[in-house]
Protein backbone atom coordinates (compact mmCIF):
# COMPACT_ATOMS: atom_id res chain seq x y z
CA UNK A 1 0.00 0.00 0.00
CA UNK A 2 1.38 3.66 -1.16
CA UNK A 3 1.79 6.41 1.54
CA UNK A 4 -0.89 8.47 1.17
CA UNK A 5 0.12 12.44 1.58
CA UNK A 6 -1.76 14.23 4.46
CA UNK A 7 -3.43 17.56 3.54
CA UNK A 8 -1.96 20.27 4.23
CA UNK A 9 -2.54 24.04 3.87
CA UNK A 10 1.81 25.52 4.03
CA UNK A 11 4.69 23.61 3.71
CA UNK A 12 6.31 24.27 7.08
CA UNK A 13 9.91 26.47 6.89
CA UNK A 14 11.28 29.49 5.81
CA UNK A 15 10.48 30.70 2.47
CA UNK A 16 14.10 29.86 2.43
CA UNK A 17 14.19 26.58 3.36
CA UNK A 18 11.00 25.92 0.79
CA UNK A 19 13.26 27.23 -2.22
CA UNK A 20 16.18 25.50 -1.54
CA UNK A 21 14.27 22.08 -1.23
CA UNK A 22 15.12 21.09 2.45
CA UNK A 23 13.91 17.73 3.26
CA UNK A 24 12.99 16.96 -0.33
CA UNK A 25 14.84 13.98 -1.69
CA UNK A 26 17.70 14.78 -4.30
CA UNK A 27 18.18 18.27 -2.38
CA UNK A 28 17.99 21.03 -4.91
CA UNK A 29 19.12 20.79 -8.75
CA UNK A 30 21.25 24.78 -8.32
CA UNK A 31 19.91 26.27 -11.54
CA UNK A 32 22.79 29.07 -12.46
CA UNK A 33 20.87 29.45 -15.84
CA UNK A 34 19.02 28.21 -18.99
CA UNK A 35 21.31 25.69 -19.70
CA UNK A 36 21.09 23.87 -16.67
CA UNK A 37 17.05 23.89 -17.01
CA UNK A 38 17.55 22.84 -20.73
CA UNK A 39 20.18 19.91 -19.83
CA UNK A 40 16.90 18.55 -17.62
CA UNK A 41 14.73 19.10 -20.59
CA UNK A 42 17.54 16.95 -22.75
CA UNK A 43 16.90 13.79 -20.27
CA UNK A 44 13.99 13.11 -20.24
CA UNK A 45 12.96 9.84 -18.46
CA UNK A 46 10.40 7.75 -20.46
CA UNK A 47 7.17 6.04 -20.23
CA UNK A 48 7.33 2.44 -18.64
CA UNK A 49 6.37 0.55 -22.02
CA UNK A 50 6.45 -3.20 -20.33
CA UNK A 51 4.28 -1.65 -17.79
CA UNK A 52 1.68 -0.74 -20.23
CA UNK A 53 1.63 -3.53 -22.46
CA UNK A 54 1.27 -5.82 -18.84
CA UNK A 55 -1.48 -3.36 -17.92
CA UNK A 56 -3.19 -3.65 -21.12
CA UNK A 57 -3.28 -7.42 -20.99
CA UNK A 58 -4.79 -7.13 -17.81
CA UNK A 59 -7.78 -4.34 -19.46
CA UNK A 60 -8.44 -6.69 -22.02
CA UNK A 61 -9.40 -9.44 -19.22
CA UNK A 62 -11.75 -7.40 -17.08
CA UNK A 63 -15.08 -8.02 -16.68
CA UNK A 64 -16.46 -5.73 -19.16
CA UNK A 65 -17.12 -5.33 -22.78
CA UNK A 66 -13.89 -4.05 -24.75
CA UNK A 67 -13.74 -0.52 -24.50
CA UNK A 68 -17.06 -0.08 -22.42
CA UNK A 69 -15.24 2.38 -20.13
CA UNK A 70 -13.84 4.55 -22.80
CA UNK A 71 -11.41 6.87 -22.20
CA UNK A 72 -11.19 5.90 -18.65
CA UNK A 73 -9.22 2.80 -19.96
CA UNK A 74 -6.86 5.00 -21.73
CA UNK A 75 -6.25 6.45 -18.64
CA UNK A 76 -5.91 3.81 -16.68
CA UNK A 77 -2.81 2.18 -19.43
CA UNK A 78 -1.00 6.12 -19.21
CA UNK A 79 -1.24 6.32 -15.57
CA UNK A 80 0.26 2.81 -15.12
CA UNK A 81 2.88 3.54 -17.92
CA UNK A 82 4.56 6.76 -16.35
CA UNK A 83 3.95 4.88 -12.58
CA UNK A 84 6.26 2.10 -13.76
CA UNK A 85 3.17 -0.59 -12.31
CA UNK A 86 0.79 -2.15 -14.35
CA UNK A 87 -1.86 -2.44 -11.52
CA UNK A 88 -0.87 0.84 -9.88
CA UNK A 89 -2.69 2.84 -6.95
CA UNK A 90 -3.59 6.57 -6.56
CA UNK A 91 -3.55 7.28 -3.35
CA UNK A 92 -0.95 10.51 -3.06
CA UNK A 93 -2.16 13.29 -5.13
CA UNK A 94 -0.37 16.64 -4.34
CA UNK A 95 -2.34 19.67 -5.34
CA UNK A 96 0.58 23.12 -5.34
CA UNK A 97 -0.85 26.74 -6.27
CA UNK A 98 1.93 29.44 -6.56
CA UNK A 99 1.02 32.68 -6.46
CA UNK A 100 2.93 36.02 -7.79
CA UNK A 101 2.77 39.63 -8.78
CA UNK A 102 2.92 41.00 -12.15
CA UNK A 103 4.14 44.35 -12.85
CA UNK A 104 2.45 44.71 -16.17
CA UNK A 105 -1.42 45.14 -13.88
CA UNK A 106 0.38 49.19 -14.40
CA UNK A 107 -1.46 49.00 -17.58
CA UNK A 108 -4.95 48.44 -16.35
CA UNK A 109 -5.25 45.26 -17.52
CA UNK A 110 -7.16 43.64 -14.48
CA UNK A 111 -10.42 44.67 -13.08
CA UNK A 112 -9.17 43.71 -9.69
CA UNK A 113 -6.43 45.25 -7.53
CA UNK A 114 -2.83 43.48 -6.96
CA UNK A 115 -3.39 43.49 -3.38
CA UNK A 116 -6.26 40.29 -3.76
CA UNK A 117 -3.38 37.95 -4.51
CA UNK A 118 -2.16 38.46 -0.94
CA UNK A 119 -5.83 38.32 0.66
CA UNK A 120 -5.96 35.26 -1.86
CA UNK A 121 -3.34 33.48 0.03
CA UNK A 122 -4.28 33.92 3.26
CA UNK A 123 -7.16 32.60 2.13
CA UNK A 124 -5.96 29.22 0.64
CA UNK A 125 -4.05 29.02 3.91
CA UNK A 126 -6.88 29.48 6.17
CA UNK A 127 -8.88 26.86 3.92
CA UNK A 128 -11.22 29.19 2.46
CA UNK A 129 -10.72 28.83 -0.88
CA UNK A 130 -12.32 26.27 -3.64
CA UNK A 131 -8.91 24.77 -4.14
CA UNK A 132 -9.07 23.88 -0.22
CA UNK A 133 -12.40 22.02 -0.49
CA UNK A 134 -11.48 20.42 -3.76
CA UNK A 135 -8.03 19.14 -2.61
CA UNK A 136 -10.09 17.48 0.47
CA UNK A 137 -12.56 15.63 -1.14
CA UNK A 138 -10.05 14.09 -3.77
CA UNK A 139 -7.48 13.20 -1.05
CA UNK A 140 -4.86 15.37 -2.06
CA UNK A 141 -2.30 16.94 -0.29
CA UNK A 142 -2.40 20.61 -0.44
CA UNK A 143 0.39 23.22 -0.67
CA UNK A 144 0.64 27.19 -1.11
CA UNK A 145 3.98 29.25 -2.06
CA UNK A 146 3.90 32.90 -2.49
CA UNK A 147 6.43 34.08 -4.40
CA UNK A 148 7.94 37.39 -3.60
CA UNK A 149 4.41 39.40 -3.46
CA UNK A 150 5.89 42.62 -2.15
CA UNK A 151 7.87 42.68 -5.53
CA UNK A 152 5.70 42.04 -8.68
CA UNK A 153 7.75 41.05 -11.89
CA UNK A 154 8.71 44.39 -13.89
CA UNK A 155 6.20 45.48 -16.25
CA UNK A 156 7.19 43.45 -19.48
CA UNK A 157 6.01 46.41 -21.88
CA UNK A 158 8.93 47.78 -21.30
CA UNK A 159 11.78 44.48 -20.70
CA UNK A 160 11.47 41.17 -19.03
CA UNK A 161 9.33 40.87 -16.75
CA UNK A 162 12.32 39.05 -14.53
CA UNK A 163 15.94 39.42 -14.44
CA UNK A 164 17.47 36.23 -14.66
CA UNK A 165 17.96 35.26 -11.43
CA UNK A 166 14.35 35.99 -10.13
CA UNK A 167 13.10 33.34 -13.05
CA UNK A 168 15.59 30.88 -11.72
CA UNK A 169 14.51 31.20 -8.52
CA UNK A 170 10.82 31.07 -9.06
CA UNK A 171 11.29 27.66 -11.44
CA UNK A 172 13.50 26.45 -8.54
CA UNK A 173 11.24 27.20 -5.82
CA UNK A 174 8.88 25.27 -8.20
CA UNK A 175 11.02 21.95 -9.12
CA UNK A 176 12.11 21.50 -4.75
CA UNK A 177 8.03 21.92 -3.97
CA UNK A 178 7.07 18.40 -5.71
CA UNK A 179 6.94 15.67 -3.12
CA UNK A 180 9.20 12.56 -4.43
CA UNK A 181 6.53 10.56 -2.17
CA UNK A 182 3.19 11.56 -4.60
CA UNK A 183 2.03 9.94 -7.28
CA UNK A 184 0.08 12.76 -8.85
CA UNK A 185 0.16 16.33 -9.11
CA UNK A 186 -1.76 19.27 -10.14
CA UNK A 187 0.09 22.65 -10.21
CA UNK A 188 -2.29 26.07 -9.87
CA UNK A 189 -1.68 29.72 -9.76
CA UNK A 190 -2.80 32.76 -7.89
CA UNK A 191 -1.91 36.36 -9.29
CA UNK A 192 -3.47 39.62 -10.62
CA UNK A 193 -2.51 40.40 -14.20
CA UNK A 194 -1.44 36.51 -14.83
CA UNK A 195 -3.92 35.72 -17.74
CA UNK A 196 -2.32 38.87 -19.59
CA UNK A 197 0.91 36.96 -18.97
CA UNK A 198 -0.32 33.57 -19.78
CA UNK A 199 -1.97 35.49 -22.91
CA UNK A 200 1.62 37.01 -24.32
CA UNK A 201 3.21 33.72 -23.45
CA UNK A 202 1.11 31.80 -25.54
CA UNK A 203 1.05 34.45 -28.57
CA UNK A 204 4.86 34.03 -28.41
CA UNK A 205 5.00 30.71 -28.49
CA UNK A 206 2.45 29.84 -31.21
CA UNK A 207 1.70 33.05 -33.01
CA UNK A 208 -1.14 34.60 -34.29
CA UNK A 209 -2.35 38.44 -33.08
CA UNK A 210 -2.76 39.50 -29.39
CA UNK A 211 -6.26 39.83 -29.60
CA UNK A 212 -6.86 36.20 -30.09
CA UNK A 213 -5.14 35.15 -27.37
CA UNK A 214 -6.50 37.68 -24.91
CA UNK A 215 -9.37 37.14 -22.88
CA UNK A 216 -11.42 38.70 -19.81
CA UNK A 217 -9.80 37.03 -16.99
CA UNK A 218 -11.53 38.26 -13.85
CA UNK A 219 -13.81 40.45 -15.77
CA UNK A 220 -12.96 43.00 -17.38
CA UNK A 221 -14.69 45.36 -19.56
CA UNK A 222 -14.68 46.21 -23.50
CA UNK A 223 -11.76 48.79 -22.54
CA UNK A 224 -10.08 46.72 -19.86
CA UNK A 225 -9.66 44.16 -22.93
CA UNK A 226 -8.74 46.99 -25.29
CA UNK A 227 -5.87 47.83 -22.66
CA UNK A 228 -4.87 44.34 -22.47
CA UNK A 229 -4.42 43.32 -25.93
CA UNK A 230 -2.42 46.21 -26.28
CA UNK A 231 -0.47 45.78 -22.82
CA UNK A 232 0.37 41.52 -24.82
CA UNK A 233 1.52 43.92 -28.18
CA UNK A 234 3.65 45.66 -26.48
CA UNK A 235 5.38 43.32 -24.39
CA UNK A 236 5.56 41.06 -27.41
CA UNK A 237 7.71 44.06 -29.44
CA UNK A 238 9.74 45.07 -26.17
CA UNK A 239 10.69 41.45 -25.81
CA UNK A 240 11.45 40.22 -29.36
CA UNK A 241 13.23 36.79 -28.04
CA UNK A 242 11.43 33.55 -28.99
CA UNK A 243 13.53 30.56 -27.25
CA UNK A 244 10.52 28.94 -25.10
CA UNK A 245 12.49 29.79 -21.76
CA UNK A 246 13.15 33.13 -22.22
CA UNK A 247 9.41 34.24 -23.54
CA UNK A 248 8.81 32.68 -19.92
CA UNK A 249 11.33 35.24 -18.32
CA UNK A 250 10.42 37.79 -20.32
CA UNK A 251 6.88 37.42 -20.37
CA UNK A 252 5.47 35.45 -17.72
CA UNK A 253 5.51 35.71 -13.94
CA UNK A 254 7.03 33.61 -10.72
CA UNK A 255 4.26 31.66 -10.25
CA UNK A 256 4.35 30.88 -13.97
CA UNK A 257 7.99 29.93 -14.00
CA UNK A 258 7.32 28.03 -10.61
CA UNK A 259 4.10 25.58 -12.37
CA UNK A 260 6.80 24.71 -14.87
CA UNK A 261 9.84 24.04 -12.91
CA UNK A 262 7.55 21.72 -10.81
CA UNK A 263 5.72 20.32 -14.02
CA UNK A 264 9.38 19.60 -15.07
CA UNK A 265 10.72 17.67 -11.82
CA UNK A 266 7.47 15.95 -12.07
CA UNK A 267 8.66 14.60 -15.15
CA UNK A 268 11.62 13.41 -14.03
CA UNK A 269 9.97 11.45 -10.44
CA UNK A 270 7.57 10.04 -13.17
CA UNK A 271 4.80 11.51 -11.33
CA UNK A 272 2.13 11.98 -13.71
CA UNK A 273 0.25 15.57 -14.07
CA UNK A 274 -3.12 17.34 -14.84
CA UNK A 275 -2.77 20.87 -16.15
CA UNK A 276 -5.34 23.45 -14.55
CA UNK A 277 -6.87 25.74 -16.96
CA UNK A 278 -5.11 28.66 -19.32
CA UNK A 279 -2.26 30.33 -17.00
CA UNK A 280 -1.08 26.75 -15.96
CA UNK A 281 -1.67 25.41 -19.69
CA UNK A 282 0.73 28.59 -20.93
CA UNK A 283 3.24 27.62 -18.32
CA UNK A 284 3.86 24.41 -18.90
CA UNK A 285 3.73 24.96 -23.01
CA UNK A 286 6.84 26.27 -22.77
CA UNK A 287 8.12 22.89 -21.66
CA UNK A 288 6.81 21.32 -24.73
CA UNK A 289 8.12 24.07 -27.26
CA UNK A 290 11.47 23.74 -25.55
CA UNK A 291 11.33 19.77 -25.83
CA UNK A 292 8.56 18.28 -27.88
CA UNK A 293 7.27 15.41 -25.61
CA UNK A 294 8.27 17.23 -22.31
CA UNK A 295 4.46 17.14 -21.22
CA UNK A 296 4.06 13.15 -22.23
CA UNK A 297 3.24 12.75 -18.56
CA UNK A 298 0.35 15.46 -18.65
CA UNK A 299 -3.50 15.39 -19.38
CA UNK A 300 -5.28 18.35 -19.49
CA UNK A 301 -7.72 18.10 -16.64
CA UNK A 302 -10.53 20.59 -18.24
CA UNK A 303 -11.04 23.37 -20.68
CA UNK A 304 -11.83 26.73 -19.18
CA UNK A 305 -14.31 29.72 -19.93
CA UNK A 306 -11.21 31.47 -20.73
CA UNK A 307 -11.89 31.41 -24.80
CA UNK A 308 -8.02 31.05 -25.97
CA UNK A 309 -7.77 27.52 -23.48
CA UNK A 310 -8.93 26.14 -26.23
CA UNK A 311 -6.90 27.05 -28.74
CA UNK A 312 -3.88 26.42 -26.75
CA UNK A 313 -4.91 22.66 -26.12
CA UNK A 314 -5.86 22.24 -29.53
CA UNK A 315 -1.52 23.42 -29.95
CA UNK A 316 -0.45 21.24 -27.97
CA UNK A 317 -2.65 18.28 -28.72
CA UNK A 318 -4.53 17.81 -25.26
CA UNK A 319 -7.91 16.54 -25.01
CA UNK A 320 -9.48 18.16 -21.72
CA UNK A 321 -10.94 15.48 -19.05
CA UNK A 322 -13.74 18.12 -18.85
CA UNK A 323 -15.50 20.80 -20.03
CA UNK A 324 -17.91 22.75 -17.34
CA UNK A 325 -17.32 26.43 -17.97
CA UNK A 326 -14.63 27.28 -15.06
CA UNK A 327 -12.52 29.83 -15.44
CA UNK A 328 -11.48 30.48 -11.44
CA UNK A 329 -7.41 29.31 -11.59
CA UNK A 330 -6.13 28.00 -8.52
CA UNK A 331 -5.67 24.54 -9.91
CA UNK A 332 -9.52 24.30 -9.58
CA UNK A 333 -10.18 22.25 -13.12
CA UNK A 334 -7.24 19.57 -12.69
CA UNK A 335 -8.54 19.31 -8.99
CA UNK A 336 -11.58 18.22 -9.88
CA UNK A 337 -10.26 15.92 -12.32
CA UNK A 338 -8.53 13.91 -9.88
CA UNK A 339 -11.88 11.94 -9.89
CA UNK A 340 -11.56 10.78 -13.12
CA UNK A 341 -8.49 9.66 -13.18
CA UNK A 342 -9.30 8.50 -9.95
CA UNK A 343 -12.03 6.84 -11.08
CA UNK A 344 -10.02 5.41 -13.93
CA UNK A 345 -7.11 3.71 -11.81
CA UNK A 346 -9.57 2.39 -9.40
CA UNK A 347 -11.91 0.12 -12.29
CA UNK A 348 -8.46 -0.89 -13.67
CA UNK A 349 -6.40 -2.16 -10.57
CA UNK A 350 -9.45 -3.11 -8.41
CA UNK A 351 -11.56 -4.81 -11.20
CA UNK A 352 -11.48 -8.55 -11.46
CA UNK A 353 -10.73 -10.85 -14.16
CA UNK A 354 -13.14 -12.84 -16.43
CA UNK A 355 -11.31 -15.67 -14.63
CA UNK A 356 -10.98 -14.49 -11.11
CA UNK A 357 -14.98 -13.46 -11.54
CA UNK A 358 -15.81 -16.91 -12.77
CA UNK A 359 -17.61 -14.96 -15.76
CA UNK A 360 -17.59 -16.63 -19.03
CA UNK A 361 -15.86 -14.08 -21.62
CA UNK A 362 -18.33 -13.58 -24.31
Amino acid sequence: MKRAIPMTQMPEGTAAEQAAGKGREGGPPGFTGLEAIRAKLSSLPAPDDRARAMAAERNGELTKPPGALGRLEDLALWYASWRGDPRPDLTAPQVIVFAGNHGVCAQGVSAFPAEVTAQMVANFRAGGAAINQLAQAFGARLDVHALDLEHPTNDFTTGPAMEMSAFLAAFETGWCAVDPAADLLVTGEMGIGNTTAAAAVAAALFGGAPADWAGRGTGVDGAGLARKIAAIEAGLIANPARDPLEVLRSLGGRELAAMAGAILRARHLRIPVILDGFICTSAAATLEAAAPGALDHAVAGHVSAEGAHRRLLEALGKVPLLDLGMRLGEGSGAALAIAVLKGAVACHSGMHTFAEAGVAEG
